[in-house]
């Protein structure tokens, strides 16, 4: 994952708390300032003298970036940096850090190459920029194509074993999580974000599944929805295929009446065991939830559809058949 740094420099109290509000990974100051960041919060503190920074002006400064690197040395870019000469870099290493102004220069740089560099590094003019970086450098994870599936059946499936994951974000309307009996055909099971006159909302939840199915994670991996824990980072997945991470509070898992969704796209078969209960939904394409319990035959839902092969969840080519 990247990572986001600020660069305080010089040490300002009050632009390091907000770094640190802003969910920074570590903070660069001066030796004399750096047990003044460790004292408001826990974060990697880093000195000049623990970073290389290049200053582009020549191919042979893309040298020197690249042999730091090399070395495992923290190498920074300074502000001024073009995207050829960064390209040339990341071609030939990994680990390399760019100093950034705005939320648009982050933006570019986290996209360089379709890779973008490893570290972000906020310089203090991009104070006001510094939530929406962290958001787009950190929780960002690109964007997912979903289709649109047709329902094909709603069965009783009898008890099962369901998981809840609560994570420690409040979701919105549209998002949820990438749920299937196959890694190849995924759901978009929608948050507790709709409340009733019985239950309220559960913003925070996503009702996801029977213990076995898959889950999307973040990296283009896949975990049984029985492994997932606390402190887990898991992919949220919005009705236009954007994406971000949410990590895990906790997960319940609980005998529950079950219902077998299926569904097809273009003649793919899918499906996904439920709990059956008006509070668990999936996806329409319009990003509006639907509730299981009022799920018909022919209405149409937000899947994912994907070639199938894991092995612990990493991606394999191999040939293999899930039902």
């Amino acid at each position: 994952m990247k990572q986001v740094w600020f660069s305080a420099m010089p040490f300002d109290k009050t632009l390091v708390t907000l770094a640190l509000e802003s969910g920074v990974d570590a903070v660069i100051t001066d030796a004399k300032h750096a047990p003044d960041v460790r004292a408001l919060g826990r974060v990697d503190v880093f000195t000049p003298e623990d970073i290389v920074r290049v200053e582009l002006a020549s191919k042979a400064d893309e040298d020197i970036a690249v042999a730091a690197l090399a070395a495992g040395k923290k190498t920074v870019l300074g502000l001024g940096w073009e995207i050829i000469p960064v390209e040339n870099i990341l071609a030939q290493s990994v680990g390399l850090g760019v100093e950034v102004a705005d939320l648009d220069q982050a933006r570019l740089a986290a996209g360089i190459l379709e890779r973008g560099v490893d570290v972000i590094v906020a310089l203090p003019q991009a104070a006001a920029d510094l939530k929406k970086i962290v958001a787009d450098v950190k929780l960002s994870q690109g964007t997912i194509p979903l289709e649109k599936a047709v329902i094909t059946s709603i069965k009783a499936a009898g008890l099962g074993h369901r998981v809840c994951v609560d994570t420690m974000s409040m979701l919105k309307k549209g998002q949820g999580m990438l749920v299937g009996n196959s890694s190849a055909f995924t759901f978009l099971v929608h948050a507790e974000t709709e409340s009733n006159p019985y239950v309220a909302a559960r913003p925070f939840r996503v009702n996801a599944g029977a213990v076995h199915a898959y889950a999307v994670m973040p990296g283009d991996r896949t975990s049984y929805l029985e492994e997932l824990s606390s402190g887990d980072e898991v992919l949220i997945v919005s009705a236009d295929g954007s994406t971000s991470l949410a990590t895990i509070g906790r997960t319940k898992v609980e005998i529950r009446p079950m219902l077998l969704v299926t569904a097809t796209v273009c003649g793919v078969e899918g499906a996904v065991f439920l709990q059956n209960a008006e509070t668990i939904r999936l996806t329409r394409a319009t990003g509006e939830p639907v509730s299981v319990v009022s799920l018909k035959v022919g209405d149409e839902v937000l899947c994912k559809v994907d070639q199938a092969g894991r092995h612990f969840g990493m991606r394999i080519c191999e040939e293999i058949k899930e039902g």
